[in-house]
């Protein structure tokens, strides 16, 4: 990954280059720096160029931080609404004599039983586990519905695709065409994450992001530009859990 040093500062970016006029850059919690610069301009002059631009990139990585520090856990208690679709659904919490702890969806509700003598602590971190694992068992049911319809649609089709934990990505596909999405984007509306899916899809065609690859997201997702606004806006808060 290249590097930028401002003063005593290394910043890591991530370098595309593309059939473009102008220099692009992108800072953001989830990709974090990435800089869409013309095929032909030079590493000194983009080195100049970043270099200029260091005090900007590290006002936006500052501004970030402070959204990622307000981003409240889930504390797990009964009343406290957790997301699953772009909707939230309560959570009814039982302490029962029992000697471990379930959780379960239920006419449009999540039901979970703890041991009484639990802690609060001890309640939010299993059903936290608990919550997670039962996002990625419908998650992975939801994905493969979504992913097989849009690749009939666009005429590919990938090795594999699955979900998984990414910290920094949405969604990635690599050189040998497997896919991997977000679970967190679960929790999303369902026409995020059928963005998602479509714009790893695409780059079974084209691997970079030029013109032409958002032409092909466009013509299956006309407005999926409302979604990939809605993760700049909301993504940040799909890190509540997890």
């Amino acid at each position: 990954m290249p590097t930028l040093t401002y003063g005593t500062t290394v910043i890591d970016y991530l370098l595309y280059e593309q059939k473009r006029k102008d220099l692009k850059i992108s800072v953001s919690l989830v990709n974090g720096i990435e800089v869409f610069a013309p095929a032909s301009l030079e590493e000194d002059k983009l080195k100049n160029l970043l270099s200029k631009k260091a005090p900007w990139i590290l006002g936006k990585l500052n501004e970030l931080n402070q959204v990622e520090a307000s981003i409240m856990p889930k504390e797990f208690v009964s009343g406290e609404k957790l997301p699953y679709l772009g909707r939230n659904y309560r959570l009814k919490v039982h302490r029962e004599a029992v000697e471990n702890a379930t959780l379960s969806f239920y006419q449009g509700k999540f039901i979970a039983t703890v041991p009484k003598k639990w802690s609060q602590e001890e309640v939010q971190d299993t059903l936290e586990k608990h919550l997670i694992h039962w996002y990625r068992e419908r998650g992975a049911q939801k994905l493969q519905e979504r992913a097989t319809a849009y690749e009939k649609l666009m005429g590919v089709k990938a090795n594999s695709i699955s979900l998984r934990t990414q910290h920094k990505r949405w969604g990635t596909c690599t050189p040998d065409g497997d896919i991997y999405i977000n679970w967190r984007l679960i929790m999303a509306p369902v026409k995020v994450l059928d963005y998602v899916i479509v714009h790893e899809l695409a780059h079974l065609r084209i691997q970079d992001h030029s013109p032409e690859f958002w032409k092909i997201v466009k013509s299956i997702l006309p407005n999926y530009e409302t979604s990939k606004e809605w993760l700049r806006v909301n993504g940040m808060g799909l890190h509540c859990i997890g």
